[in-house]
């Protein structure tokens, strides 16, 4: 790679002072430190290299990708609804981490009729037969089942008398229990049950078990309810020695920053809610380890009321330590993926690592002004991007 030229300049953003160095390498990126986040941010908007498009159609919105690494370290799944949270479910396949995708593959019938965001997840059952998991929200939560990684699924069915939001966010192991999982979801009253609860303004934070990875699930028990904060979109993390669960949260109602929970118990009792610091408040966190023992987190950037950031209503991703989210640290530093130009809508999952450490993370944006939003992948490797923070 050629070498780098560096530029400094300072500029205002939403009224705050930001220090800004300039790099040109292959495309052009820049490093921000804004004083409401306390830390760098790596602006590789420009960074075409590292994009590929993933399915674009005119006229036509894309959003909310869900994505799976299969255990091949290169095959990815990606399937994301034709419409706003809602609309047929697409699919799609990468064989090869991400740098080519295939065209739309076929799917069941009943993914037609897909009311919310549909997700994916790898499940194994006891016997050590791998299946995945795919999950269609609101009321009744449905579920499709494959088991020969992706090829073939099944239709969509009730899980149980029961419904919600982004379901499931998030599908933990129990790791002392082969074949047990517990997922998170949450509801705001309107599609728990088959008729609103006349209660509003409470969100409440539910988990579901299985026994036998995913052929049937318990009745939902709820883990946080509260109408002062409203805490939802659970993403889930391990700590690095798999003895506590982390769980970052949307604060939907943008007047606190976003929340974590967590479980010393395998999800048997929760910690009371707590913020994150402003570098880590946004929307639809998904985490991922890198090699070096960081996480890799991405999100929507979504300030709570009184602060500001300079990526606001963007894509970004935080990089820190597990023990950076249990403190309330800030973090080492947050990367800009893609700027969206539209109102903040944009930033849902996924992030797969790779076995070399390419982070290849998908989403859904207004990446072109005055365009319907796509689906884009960003394919990066962290060394080279912190090259230009240790210039």
């Amino acid at each position: 790679m050629r070498p780098i030229a560096f530029q400094s300049l300072r500029f205002l953003s939403h009224r705050k002072a930001v220090l800004c160095i300039a790099a040109l390498a292959i495309g052009r990126a820049s490093v921000c430190i804004a004083e409401d986040l306390g830390i760098p941010t790596i602006d590789l908007d420009q960074r075409s290299d590292l994009q590929v498009i993933v399915d674009r159609q005119p006229a036509e919105y894309l959003g909310h990708p869900t994505t799976l690494l299969l255990e091949d370290g290169k095959t990815i799944l990606c399937v994301y609804p034709k419409g706003h949270g809602k609309g047929p479910i697409l699919y799609k396949r990468s064989s090869d981490g991400g740098l080519t995708w295939s065209d739309h593959l076929p799917t069941p019938k009943s993914w037609e009729t897909s009311k919310e965001t549909p997700t994916i997840h790898r499940v194994v059952t006891k016997d050590g037969k791998k299946r995945i998991l795919l999950f269609s929200g609101l009321y009744p939560v449905r579920q499709s089942i494959s088991d020969d990684d992706g090829m073939t699924w099944t239709e969509l069915e009730p899980i149980g008398n029961f419904g919600g939001i982004v379901t499931m966010a998030s599908v933990v192991p129990v790791l002392s229990k082969p074949g047990h999982y517990t997922a998170l979801f949450h509801d705001d009253g309107r599609y728990f049950n088959a008729k609103p609860n006349p209660v509003r303004g409470r969100f409440t934070l539910y988990q579901t078990t299985t026994s036998d990875a995913g052929e049937h699930w318990s009745d939902p028990a709820p883990i946080y309810v509260s109408s002062g904060i409203h805490l939802c979109e659970p993403g889930a993390v391990f700590s690095p020695d798999r003895k506590q669960i982390a769980v970052l949260l949307r604060e939907n109602r943008r007047k606190a920053n976003s929340h974590i929970l967590l479980s010393n118990d395998e999800m048997a009792s929760w910690s009371e809610p707590k913020p994150l610091p402003n570098a880590l408040t946004g929307d639809r966190h998904t985490a991922q380890y890198l090699p070096d023992g960081r996480l890799f987190v991405s999100f929507r950037d979504i300030p709570s009321q009184g602060n500001t950031s300079p990526t606001a209503n963007s894509w970004v991703a935080w990089v820190g330590h597990y023990e950076d989210l249990v403190k309330g640290n800030s973090g080492d530093y947050r990367i800009l993926l893609k700027k969206n130009y539209k109102s903040g809508d944009c930033g849902y999952p996924g992030v797969e690592v790779l076995p070399d450490g390419t982070i290849v993370t998908t989403t859904y944006g207004h990446w072109t002004q005055d365009q319907p939003p796509y689906i884009l992948t960003v394919r990066l490797q962290i060394p080279e991007i912190e090259t230009l923070l240790k210039n």
